[in-house]
């Protein structure tokens, strides 16, 4: 699992960059000092009739400067009387989701990672811990205390920490602005599914997947992680939904087809009937979930189309 297919996983899981992260204030479009034109949203809409449903591809870890976001989302938030993410904001900004990731994420069977582990990944594992020692200590990681999890929970907390070196921040991710933006606004939210839900597909790795997913995670760091990632949030700012396809679902499709189909075709054949149930509740409604799960002929978009629906890219005005 490549840097691409590891940062895939965290674009179409929302727990696990939620994981228990402190709510904090994202900047207003009258607070932040905008140094860069808002990014190009990942927004459409789709209709039958006089029902509207708006479908918002988000970016779980952002930056400061990804503040204001365009004018589209902010009026698509406005239209609708009921905001959609992955998970309940409720649970997503609850402490003990990351609790539950990290009770999930550890060994019961008495052995030590380094155990399963090759010698030359242990190796870089130790490595890792220890040039990146101030910012795993008050993850409460330690040398010894990596031993106690699964692969999958290590291989995540290292692509995790990565990002967050590189400046993206979880507690400014898209889907935790919009909540405080529509708790603001008294409208209501809810969650296509459950934290637990979320986790349970990455305990269910298979082993051969979790080595080598914490093998490439490890691989990954770095420099060459950040131009990477530099890359792949420029798709996203960039609205390239082509490239985001290509550098990450369709890589991670080839290479994990069964990871893949679990935590994303299955995900959005399981989420497309409560969206459609939105078209028979009053008002429109903003459904804002990881951008991939929008994306290619695995998405959301091009489900709904098949399913009858009029599903059309919202047009960015010229700043």
């Amino acid at each position: 699992m490549n840097l691409k297919t590891s940062f895939a996983v965290l674009a179409l899981l929302g727990a696990v960059v939620a994981g228990g992260a402190p709510a904090q204030p994202v900047p207003t479009p009258a607070a932040a000092t905008a140094t860069k034109a808002p990014p190009v949203p990942l927004l459409w809409k789709a209709s039958r009739g006089d029902d509207a449903v708006y479908l918002l591809g988000t970016f779980h870890l952002l930056r400061p400067d990804d503040y204001p976001v365009a004018a589209e989302v902010d009026a698509a938030l406005e239209a609708s009387q009921r905001l959609v993410l992955e998970l309940d904001p409720a649970e997503m900004n609850s402490p003990t989701l990351g609790l539950k990731m990290a009770q999930a994420g550890m060994r019961t069977d008495g052995t030590l990672l380094d155990s399963e582990l090759p010698s030359e990944t242990a190796k870089a594992l130790q490595t890792w811990l220890a040039g990146n020692a101030a910012r795993v200590q008050p993850l409460g990681l330690t040398a010894q205390s990596v031993q106690m999890f699964e692969p999958w929970f290590i291989a995540l907390t290292v692509t995790l920490v990565e990002m967050t070196g590189h400046g993206l921040d979880p507690s400014l991710g898209l889907d935790s602005h919009l909540a405080q933006r529509a708790a603001q606004a008294g409208k209501e939210t809810r969650g296509l599914e459950t934290g637990e839900a979320q986790i349970a597909f990455l305990d269910g790795m298979h082993r051969p997947e979790q080595l080598q997913f914490l093998r490439e995670a490890l691989e990954s760091s770095g420099e060459k992680g950040a131009r990477e990632l530099d890359k792949l949030h420029g798709a996203w700012r960039e609205g390239d939904e082509r490239t985001l396809w290509n550098e990450m679902a369709v890589s991670m499709r080839t290479e994990y087809p069964a990871l893949y189909h679990r935590i994303n075709v299955a995900r959005n054949d399981a989420w497309l009937p409560k969206i459609e149930a939105l078209f028979k509740q009053p008002g429109d409604s903003l459904v804002a979930v990881g951008a991939l799960h929008l994306l290619g002929e695995d998405g959301v978009v091009h489900k709904l189309r098949q399913r009858g629906y009029t599903v059309e890219r919202v047009e960015v005005a010229a700043p």
